[in-house]
């Protein structure tokens, strides 16, 4: 009898060993796989950056300029003819583009690692360089899907950060890029006559998403945060930490239009946090106030961002896209001009930054 207990306990840790066997060796097979799939899709975008910009080399020739798109086209019946459809003239004008639009090869050559050929070939309907670096970067410091990034670039998510930046001076308490405004909320399913409460509500249901909108990095810690001073109970909306910011991040939700009472409320919820909440490693907390309506000039003579308060638009309701498009230009219309005021730019300068985030796109198949 103990003989056959002996025996059995052997099998089975002869099964547990073999388990264990087959999940180590799984485990190398799989990375190894995602490895070889990395270095490949790598290579493959950098042969691409290759190609288009040895072409743009001898098209964009002065000497060579009159029957460019001639060698192009030629160029890409032989390469069809050879390597396959990979290389016909759309794709090939393709890489030429993503060559002289992402001219730094040492940044491609980084984010190649972290991003496919697709993910360039969508940013690369931008029309400046500090927005398709904006669009790259963040897709792969979030890990950002094809379709997260399209509708990120649909939603103008650059062009709102820089918005939001236009506020922020180097006499500020905020740092630049933190934020975004008018913030996109629409994704909650909030119906009218809704309620602070419903919002936050509406927010936690779907912190993933409203995560997504408000930036990377950051983790949800608490709803309705108390506060007790003096005997007093405050209570703070929601309370987030930035992990790339390294601070507490203060977030008020009010409904209506911005109001001047807010700034010291925060400022008061900011005090504590810091006093009682931020870790010596922490730099100083810094908070949001979102309303349904921001009262822009009110916002700019209060100077909140020197008191590291940030306030932002957010809309619970999507536009039409010519409509969407038609109010964050305004809206950064209005941006510059106030930023202007400040810097002492011309207007004519302000009004032809703004253009050129609206540019028709390009034609691939001209």
């Amino acid at each position: 009898m103990m003989k056959k207990k002996n025996e059995l306990a052997v099998q089975n840790e002869m099964q547990v060993d073999e388990l264990l066997i087959f999940e180590k060796v799984s485990s190398i097979i799989e990375t190894r796989k995602a490895r070889a799939s990395a270095f490949a899709n790598s290579e493959v975008t950098l042969m691409y950056w290759e190609v288009g910009q040895y072409i743009n080399s001898i098209v964009l020739d002065g000497s060579r300029a009159a029957y460019g798109k001639q060698i192009v086209s030629t160029l890409s019946k032989q390469l069809t003819a050879r390597f396959g459809q990979t290389f016909d003239i759309q794709n090939l004008r393709r890489m030429m583009r993503f060559a002289e639009r992402f001219y730094d090869f040492e940044i491609v050559s980084t984010l190649s690692k972290q991003l496919s050929w697709s993910h360039f070939a969508e940013v690369l309907t931008q029309k400046t360089y500090e927005a398709r670096l904006y669009y790259a970067h963040d897709s792969a410091q979030r890990n950002l899907s094809i379709r997260e990034l399209r509708s990120q670039i649909a939603r103008k998510a650059y062009e709102r950060r820089e918005i939001a930046n236009t506020r922020i001076d180097e006499s500020s308490a905020l740092p630049f890029n933190a934020f975004k405004d008018p913030y996109l909320l629409d994704v909650l399913g909030l119906k009218d006559n809704y309620a602070e409460a419903d919002l936050e509500k509406a927010i936690l249901s779907e912190l993933e998403t409203f995560i997504l909108e408000f930036g990377s990095g950051l983790s949800f810690l608490a709803r309705q945060k108390r506060m007790t001073i003096d005997g007093d109970d405050f209570y703070l909306d929601l309370l987030f930490y930035s992990r790339d910011l390294c601070r507490l991040v203060a977030v008020e939700l009010k409904i209506g239009k911005f109001k001047p009472a807010f700034k010291a409320q925060m400022e008061l919820y900011l005090k504590w946090l810091d006093r009682y909440e931020r870790r010596e490693n922490e730099n100083t907390p810094i908070g949001i106030i979102l309303c349904t309506t921001a009262s822009r000039e009110q916002i700019e003579m209060l100077e909140l961002s020197k008191s590291g308060i940030a306030v932002a638009e957010y809309w619970t309701a999507m536009p039409a896209k010519a409509e969407f498009e038609r109010k964050i230009r305004e809206i950064l219309a209005e941006a510059r001009e106030r930023l202007a005021r400040r810097k002492m730019l011309t207007s004519g300068d302000i009004k032809r930054e703004i253009e050129y985030f609206y540019e028709a796109k390009d034609d691939d198949d001209e």
